[in-house]
């Protein structure tokens, strides 16, 4: 029988991408103050008073110095760096790491700098997830800190309320963001007007702090005190920490209003909290906390409310987009898949992970009874956020290199230099807490360097035991040993689209058996968010032989692989070629390798059996898939790494 194919280009609706653009201006404003700055908003809690804790009394050359400094930072990194650079390279209106490595993967011809490149990302995103643990311990731990303040008898609560907070904030994750998300925005408009009203106040008391303005002080803290300007900058950088947000959430919010919210309501705030902030130390004792000190007495029970309520929004925000950069490195095959929840799926757009967030509640728990206060979690911060902020910066100047955009290559190059100032201030943090973010990121980044080696490896074994489809034809039409076909439709499942699976081989050989009509379905991964960003083939139908027909999806790497969604998809494609298909009455078959140490492996025995670990504590696929039990066959062999 002759093949056929039909090819249909189908987009995918309710991309993203279209909801950034399908609300107004203010909302889409309001609604990134709440997603997008909730990180960079409380970074007003802590990181003054990291800069200034242990000086005793301060002078006005280091307060107005570290506060221009401060002030100059937000205006490169967050606005330059991010906010005019990055969010101008979108991949089909998708921002992230993970997509600028995607846009990459289609620019570089050298196999070699490409590898070299994914390793760097591996890095960034495993730094990216280190920050993902710390930023709700230290957050919450800080604004919950103010019932210190309110009654010092208070301060053994402190933990104790910091943990219920973060309990609850992770316990309520599997009823998805979508209801308390509307409440997001405004609560951080409040937020944000809380520090430029009492900021303004306490500028107003003492004008003169407005020269911190002028990066002449800034310069001149650096000519005068160079090596304690320069560890300094270990403190001064919490200031831009969340500045990835603004880059990962390019797809959910767009670029227009993102750059609105920092340009018109974020930075003005913000320089006005820092710029209160060093005008209150001046006249303050020594000691003080720089944030309450800018808040009246009547104000600083209301203040500690509104400051919880931020950093758990802050927190989510960062959750989230742990819980993305989960998905998106699974997609990419350097995590194991892993299960999403239903709810996720008619949420906001964002995937939620059982398994991630479980495991962030334990580290995050463990890390507050552990250090116990902001101020031991300062000392960690920072070498998370900085090595995220210099790969990104890196694969940055690569993208624009090859696109041959001098200007913007030079500016990106200048932002990526004073990232790599940051973290050289920031490696002597090593020593006391910074050892917590990289002993993090080094575990997460060996993990995903194993499992990509080990999916590469496993498929280099699993092809002994397939076939290609000339195999199946030559078995199909071969009169001396026929195949019985039984009634019925089965679905097999495959991983690398264009052959003949595991399963299959092994029921024809073992048992000289087959369905009625068979489905070989497989999926391609595109470096795209979704399919749905832009004409595409969707689907590939081609009907090989005998009642055996093959389905190709391609899959981005924020797309949702589900096997029922893509059969009902190819059956609408393909102009009538699978009109008998009926989900209802369907098996699926999925070829599942037991997996067994090799000796003369090149791969390391520790490293197969780090990957063997990460294989058992994967999902099964019947589950990553949402397969339904009753009709779903696994049909498993031994396969040596």
């Amino acid at each position: 029988m002759a093949r056929q194919r039909v090819v249909r280009r189908r987009s995918v609706p309710g991309s993203r991408a279209g909801r950034a653009t399908a609300v107004g201006p203010l909302a889409g404003v309001v609604g990134c103050l709440g997603v997008v700055f909730g990180d960079i908003g409380t970074s007003t809690l802590y990181a003054m008073d990291a800069v200034t804790r242990g000086q005793g009394q301060l002078s006005r050359d280091l307060v107005l110095g570290a506060t221009s400094t401060l002030i100059w930072l937000l205006v490169i990194i967050v606005g330059v760096l991010y906010a005019r650079l990055l969010l101008r390279e979108d991949n089909h209106g998708e921002g992230g790491l993970l997509a600028l490595l995607a846009l990459l993967r289609g620019e570089v011809r050298s196999a070699r700098v490409m590898a070299g490149l994914t390793i760097l990302a591996i890095g960034g995103a495993a730094a990216f997830l280190g920050d993902s643990v710390i930023t709700p311990a230290i957050s919450v731990l800080s604004a919950v800190e103010g019932l210190e303040l309110v009654q010092p008898a208070l301060a053994s609560y402190v933990v104790p309320v910091a943990l219920s907070v973060l309990v609850a904030l992770f316990v309520l994750q599997p009823r998805g963001s979508g209801s308390i998300g509307r409440i997001f925005g405004p609560v951080m408009l409040l937020w944000f007007a809380a520090l430029a009203g009492f900021g303004a106040v306490a500028v107003a008391r003492d004008p003169s702090v407005l020269a911190a303005l002028s990066p002449s002080w800034a310069v001149g803290y650096f000519a005068g005190q160079p090596m304690m300007a320069f560890l300094s900058l270990g403190a001064i950088v919490l200031a831009v920490t969340g500045a990835e947000a603004l880059y990962a959430d390019l797809g959910h919010f767009g670029r227009a209003a993102i750059v609105r919210a920092w340009t018109f309501v974020v930075l003005p705030a913000l320089v006005l909290a820092y710029l209160g902030q060093a005008a209150a130390l001046l006249a303050a004792p020594a000691g003080s906390n720089a944030f309450f000190s800018i808040v009246p007495s009547w104000a600083t029970v209301p203040m500690v409310l509104l400051s919880t309520a931020a950093t758990i929004i802050a927190s989510q925000a960062v959750i989230s987009g742990a819980f993305t950069v989960v998905h998106q490195a699974a997609r990419a095959g350097l995590l194991p898949a892993v299960r999403l929840s239903e709810r996720s799926l008619h949420d906001t757009g964002r995937p939620y992970l059982p398994a991630v967030n479980w495991c962030l509640a334990v580290a995050v728990v463990a890390i507050v009874v552990g250090f116990g206060s902001s101020a031991s979690l300062a000392s960690a911060y920072g070498l998370a956020v900085t090595g995220t902020i210099c790969v990104t910066s890196t694969l940055l100047v690569v993208h624009l290199s090859v696109r041959r955009r001098r200007m913007a290559r030079l500016a990106a190059g200048a932002a990526l230099l004073v990232a790599l100032v940051l973290l050289a201030a920031n490696l002597p943090k090593a020593l006391t807490g910074g050892w917590l973010p990289l002993a993090l990121a080094a575990v997460l980044a060996m993990s995903m360097t194993t499992w990509s080696a080990g999916r590469r490896r496993l498929r280099s074994a699993m092809r002994v035991h397939e076939a290609d489809p000339a195999w199946l034809h030559q078995r199909l039409n071969d009169a001396q040993s026929p195949t019985f076909r039984t009634p019925g439709t089965a679905v097999y499942l495959t991983e690398e689209p264009g052959t003949v699976p595991m399963a299959l081989v092994t029921q024809l050989v073992t048992e000289e058996s087959l369905q009625q009509r068979v489905i070989l379905l497989g999926w391609t991964p595109v470096d795209l968010p979704t399919v749905g960003r832009r004409p595409h083939p969707r689907v590939d139908v081609e009907h090989e032989i005998d009642q055996v027909y093959s389905v190709v999806a391609d899959v981005g790497y924020d797309d949702v692989v589900r096997p029922s969604s893509m059969l009902a998809d190819a059956q609408q494609a393909c102009g009538g070629l699978l009109d008998w298909l009926e989900p209802d009455s369907l098996t699926y078959v999925v070829s599942e390798p037991v997996l067994r140490l090799c000796r003369e492996a090149s791969m390391p025995r520790w490293r197969q059996r780090l990957f063997m670990l990460m294989n058992r504590m994967t999902g099964h696929p019947s589950d990553v898939l949402e397969l339904p039990d009753a009709t779903t066959i696994v049909v498993g062999r031994r396969v040596h790494l």
